[in-house]
């Protein structure tokens, strides 16, 4: 009997070749992947995190400088200018991540970064938006140059592993409560800090949206349907257009709590609509010097600086544990090319005028949906230079859509606390700390902060000081001092 292997045994046991130049550029087929997943998963990204096209105008350009002026300039916002930049600095950084770093994480303007440069640097005395945004092109620089030295790929890799699971399944519980919020579905309480829906019990087409989009999302998921991330959120927003047009809900405000949140869905009048961007290039790089001194502007770049430096950390951590790229260390693949496109984020961000650009954990989304490799990546990218013309359709996609499957990604990351030894305390606090603190503080970096410390604690209580790499002290101690930042800054008279 011949031994010979049949040409369908040789197709399955074999690796498959790559089949172009695209497949061997990104490595598509050696990855496990597909062009078609990788199309997929980068639609999946960007439908869950276009909503900051809409949200960042929001933040940043409804609130007037220290001058009186309005982002942009005048007397009034202008939210579509703004909308335009947050795109198409969004858009080309991530295609420069899939390139460059050929990794399924996209980029676009960082939520809490964008509050911190509205709320407090725009308001100190004699500020302008173009000297808020030289601060953020400043913090990026430092980062640029703390990753070309080799400093922040040594600090990633001086993490300890069981850590690195901690922080993915803490930004997992994270962006599970972000979908859970962004829908309605969990909100502030009377009396307590969140409750179900409204006065504890649930109500309201946009939340009733919501509901019918998870469960598409999981019986898909459950049923293994390709590309079912997707086809939730495209269903779930066609849903809503009927339920907005026939139900006429309206935005969420206090006189109307059980309306949209962020946008509500509606057909256009058009699809197309030449973007401004006008925008691009209003920054002075020293233009904060002269009007809050050095000392001054050295706390404030410390302060965006941490935040961007561990976030971006965590989230490649995410988006690598989910795509099963990470090393036996926990480290990815390419970590220092991630690392330097991320640090050029924060750097086009602040020149574009749209405030520092960080690596978005939605990037998950697509990854759960089949993307591995950087051309996710670039079709996320894509999608957002389009959004710059096309971003009446952008808006048709209301939270409640898109929040589903970030709820869902969100159960896939926690699967992976089973990998923490909950038995050993030396072990299990800082991890704890670390994934608890995230959903709690509404913040990756507090959760990577509280983590670090409890880390050289514990090993300092247990006498296992030798165990504490050098650079872990480091990232513990400038913790402690981002923690008392406040005071700091009050002391500062900043």
């Amino acid at each position: 009997m011949s031994t010979t292997p049949s040409p369908q045994e040789t197709r399955d046991d074999a690796p498959a070749a790559p089949r172009s130049a695209v497949d061997r550029f990104f490595k598509i087929t050696e990855r496990g992947s597909t062009v078609g997943s990788e199309i997929r998963g980068g639609l999946v990204t960007f439908f869950t995190m276009s909503y900051i096209i809409v949200l960042n105008p929001l933040i940043i350009g409804t609130l007037p400088d220290s001058t009186g002026e309005f982002l942009g300039g005048g007397d009034a916002p202008n939210l579509a200018m703004i909308a335009a930049a947050t795109a198409l600095v969004a858009g080309v950084l991530s295609i420069l991540m899939g390139v460059v770093a050929n990794f399924p994480m996209a980029l676009a303007a960082g939520l809490g970064l964008n509050a911190v440069v509205a709320y407090t640097v725009a308001q100190l005395p004699g500020m302008t938006w173009a000297d808020a945004m030289g601060i953020v092109v400043l913090e990026g620089l430092v980062i640029l140059v703390l990753v070309l030295t080799g400093f922040r790929g040594a600090v990633f890799r001086a993490v300890p592993r069981e850590l690195k699971v901690a922080i993915g399944v803490g930004i997992g519980l994270f962006i599970a409560l972000i979908g859970f919020v962004n829908a309605g579905f969990v909100r502030q309480g009377q009396g307590t800090p969140l409750e179900l829906g409204s006065g504890g019990s649930l109500a309201g087409w946009p939340v009733a949206v919501f509901v019918i989009g998870l469960i598409a999302a999981i019986v898909l998921m459950v049923r293994k349907v390709r590309g079912g991330l997707l086809i939730a959120v495209i269903g779930t927003t066609v849903l809503a257009l009927i339920v907005e047009a026939i139900a006429k809900v309206g935005g969420a405000g206090e006189e109307n709590p059980g309306g949209w949140h962020q946008n509500v869905p509606s057909v256009p009048d058009s699809l197309v609509d030449l973007p401004d961007l006008s925008l691009i290039g209003q920054f002075s790089l020293f233009g904060a010097v002269g009007k809050i001194g050095v000392l001054a502007v050295v706390v404030l770049v410390f302060s965006i600086l941490l935040a961007d430096f561990f976030d971006t950390m965590g989230t490649m951590v995410a988006v690598g544990q989910e795509a099963k790229l990470l090393d036996e260390e926990g480290n990815p693949p390419r970590s220092q090319q991630i690392l330097v496109v991320d640090s050029l984020g924060a750097v086009a961000g602040g020149m574009g005028s749209v405030s520092s650009n960080t690596a978005y954990v939605e990037s998950t989304s697509g990854v759960a949906d089949g993307a591995r490799t950087g051309l996710a990546s670039v079709v996320t990218g894509i999608a957002f230079l389009l959004a710059t013309f096309l971003s009446p359709l952008v808006a048709m996609v209301p939270s409640e859509a898109a929040a589903p499957v970030l709820v869902v990604v969100g159960f896939l990351m926690v699967s992976q606390v089973a990998d923490l030894d909950w038995k050993s305390p030396e072990v299990a606090i800082p991890a704890f700390l670390t994934l608890a603190l995230m959903p709690f503080t509404y913040s990756i970096s507090v959760g990577i902060g509280a983590g670090f410390i409890a880390f050289v604690v514990v090993k300092i209580a247990l006498g296992k000081i030798r165990a504490i790499h050098p650079l872990m002290w480091v990232a513990a101690l400038a913790f402690v001092v981002y923690f008392a930042l406040g005071p700091i800054r009050d002391l500062l008279g900043v």
